[in-house]
């Protein structure tokens, strides 16, 4: 009986340093793909890309967002941190998001209360539109999937649906707020 325990002990611990293995690649595989997309977003705003990216995004970012001046930083921000969040990196668009509501914060007559362009931000980046999940596929080539990419379809019906609705009650609670007498 002794030797049935100490050969069960045995099983556990070279399952547990198999598991811990196994999650440090996995760690360290997605902290270099975060590094890259951050580096990149970095790259992108130094670069003017943004700025870009917000002409094109105007018709959309304007009505979403139709207190915020359309060359403001704040813009900017939003559209950084809502890009992470269509590529699915989600941990990139953390410290872009928080970056969208200090500027958005600059903007705000009624310091510490949210307006309605913030709360528009986080409906979107709660939602969280996204096309290429990224962080997902890189999990699932970690974990050895044949297919890592087959996430694609489901996540882009998934999320996209989601940010239609949020992006709805948005807007509903919005002319809520204005019928009765709310901040606009």
């Amino acid at each position: 009986m002794l030797a049935a325990t100490a050969n069960k002990g045995a099983e556990v611990t070279a399952a547990v340093l198999a598991a811990s293995q196994d999650g440090i690649t996995l760690v360290i595989g997605l902290a270099g793909l975060m590094a890259f997309w951050a580096g990149l977003m970095e790259i992108a705003e130094a670069s003017g890309l943004t700025k870009v990216l917000a002409g094109l995004l105007r018709p959309i970012t304007s009505r979403l967002f139709p207190d915020i001046p359309p060359d403001h930083e704040a813009m900017g921000a939003i559209i950084l941190s809502m890009a992470a969040n269509i590529l699915g990196i989600g941990n990139a668009a953390t410290p872009l998001g928080i970056r969208a509501m200090e500027k958005l914060e600059e903007l705000n007559n009624n310091p510490g209360t949210a307006t309605d362009s913030m709360c528009t931000f986080v409906a979107i980046t709660t939602s969280s539109l996204t096309i290429i999940p990224v962080t997902v596929i890189g999990m699932r080539l970690a974990a050895g999937s044949a297919a890592p990419a087959d996430i694609i379809p489901p996540t882009l019906i998934a999320t996209g649906a989601s940010t239609l609705a949020a992006v709805i009650i948005d807007l509903m609670w919005r002319k809520l707020g204005q019928h009765s007498g709310g901040q606009e």
